[in-house]
């Protein structure tokens, strides 16, 4: 039952990136991957929250691992991440590749401590 609770939290969470990558793409129009960057900073913030939530209240395992691994285990694009900065790097950008770098971790990191203390 725990891999069906992970395949369809993984599904409504790629449609849920596709989405909002497509949306801030085109509205953007930047060769900067800026919705990429606002899914994992989204996703960030909100795994922050349920591990904080999870801390002090009961949730069933399953629904932890439809939201945790499924939903946000589909919707955060790291491996993207990782690729678009490979792309910009090979494309000689550097600056623009480890300004992508920094701010993503950075932007992470707070994100998951944002979301942990709304939790809270």
């Amino acid at each position: 039952m725990n891999w069906l609770m992970v395949a369809l939290g993984s599904a409504l969470g790629g449609v849920a990136r596709y989405t909002c990558v497509g949306l801030v793409d085109q509205r953007l129009d930047s060769a900067f991957p800026w919705g990429t960057l606002l899914v994992n900073l989204l996703g960030s913030a909100a795994i922050g929250w349920i591990a904080g939530v999870t801390e002090h209240a009961w949730l069933d395992d399953s629904l932890r691992l439809f939201l945790m691994v499924g939903v946000l285990g589909g919707f955060t694009t790291f491996s993207a991440f990782s690729l678009q900065t490979l792309t910009l790097i090979r494309e000689g950008a550097m600056l623009p590749a480890a300004a992508y770098v920094v701010a993503s971790v950075l932007l992470c990191l707070a994100g998951v401590a944002i979301g942990h203390g709304l939790a809270r």
